[in-house]
């Protein structure tokens, strides 16, 4: 495995290269803003009348409708979400592609499952930061930064490795590590990441604790603190240091009971659940099913949202955040800017 850091970057591969990074949501925030404050010759990509746009130039961002963005620049930087970017491309992106210019990604997605294809004389790069984009911000201004993923799938300039590890060192990725893989691997691990364990997984362990605890009489209140705020604390140790630096950090009985119980709940039935999540993302099956729900106006993906913010639980959290001001202060996400 091939790791790059600040050492190996020159940002001399983006001098005199214009960049534009379409979309202004969390990942598109902050490339826009790290590379501006990198010294890239950076513009923002945006739909006329979107919402984002004052708060790209509130930032001090100049901001161009997508079409004229993407021909203004060297480097395209597509951040839009997964299922626009193949409609975005055909209309508004490939019409004003010329030879040489690099077609980026912050997720392999859309080229990995072929819903774009760019021209054989475009160089193509992926850089991927392993973490949301308004932490790639957050670190970014804290003087660190997010790892990142990089991938090249062609290169008729012979230098898109150079160039895409120029970007990563600029939004701060080289910082930490950039980590050479592919945009096949990307992909793939990328979601069923996000399925089965960071998201999709995360959430139904935790929702199904909270309901355990309250229909057996527990206070909501206590449910919530011992099921979801605490989850924070724990994640931390395990980010800081592993497994082990998080069970040194705990009692013995919470050891225990993590080493003797934990797989009871994560038993053999879940991993085979997962070998078929990852299944239907090898063979494209999530993919297709994800797109014609978009095709298709997201009535399904609408429902679930809905149900998934009315559960009690959030209700609960809602009222004891008010009671931790401090929480709301130097917050990740401010939909106001971000």
């Amino acid at each position: 495995m091939q790791v790059y850091y600040d050492r190996d970057a020159d940002l001399k591969h983006l001098a005199g290269k214009k960049v534009s990074v379409l979309g202004y949501g969390s990942q598109g925030h902050a490339h826009a803003n790290n590379l501006r404050d990198s010294g890239v010759d950076v513009v923002v990509g945006l739909k006329r009348g979107s919402s984002s746009w004052p708060k790209a130039e509130n930032a001090g961002l100049k901001v161009l409708e997508t079409a004229e963005a993407a021909s203004f620049a060297d480097i395209i930087m597509i951040l839009l979400p997964d299922e626009l970017q193949g409609d975005a491309y055909e209309k508004e992106i490939k019409p004003g592609l010329k030879n040489g210019n690099y077609l980026a990604f912050g997720h392999g997605f859309n080229i990995h499952f072929k819903r774009v294809i760019p021209p054989v004389g475009c160089n193509v790069f992926m850089v991927a930061p392993k973490g949301p984009g308004h932490l790639v911000r957050s670190e970014f201004e804290k003087g660190r930064g997010v790892p990142c993923l990089l991938a090249v799938q062609q290169d008729p300039s012979r230098d898109t490795t150079q160039v895409g590890l120029a970007y990563a060192s600029a939004i701060g990725g080289a910082r930490a590590a950039v980590i050479q893989t592919t945009f096949k691997d990307e992909t793939e691990t990328d979601l069923f990441g996000e399925q089965a364990v960071l998201c999709g997984g995360l959430t139904a362990l935790i929702q199904a604790g909270y309901e355990t605890l309250v229909n057996a009489g527990y206070p909501p209140e206590m449910a919530y603190f011992e099921c979801v705020h605490e989850v924070k604390l724990i994640v931390d140790l395990i980010y800081e240091g592993g497994m082990t630096n998080m069970r040194y950090s705990i009692s013995n009985t919470a050891e225990y009971g993590d080493l003797t119980r934990g797989k009871r709940v994560i038993g053999p039935e879940v991993s085979e659940a997962m070998r078929k999540i990852l299944a239907d993302i090898q063979s494209g099956k999530f993919a297709e099913e994800w797109i014609n729900e978009y095709k298709c106006g997201m009535p399904h993906f609408s429902e679930l949202r809905k149900e998934a913010g009315n559960h009690p639980l959030e209700k609960v959290g809602s009222s004891l955040r008010e009671m931790m001001p401090w929480l709301a202060q130097n917050r990740l996400v401010d939909k106001s800017k971000n």
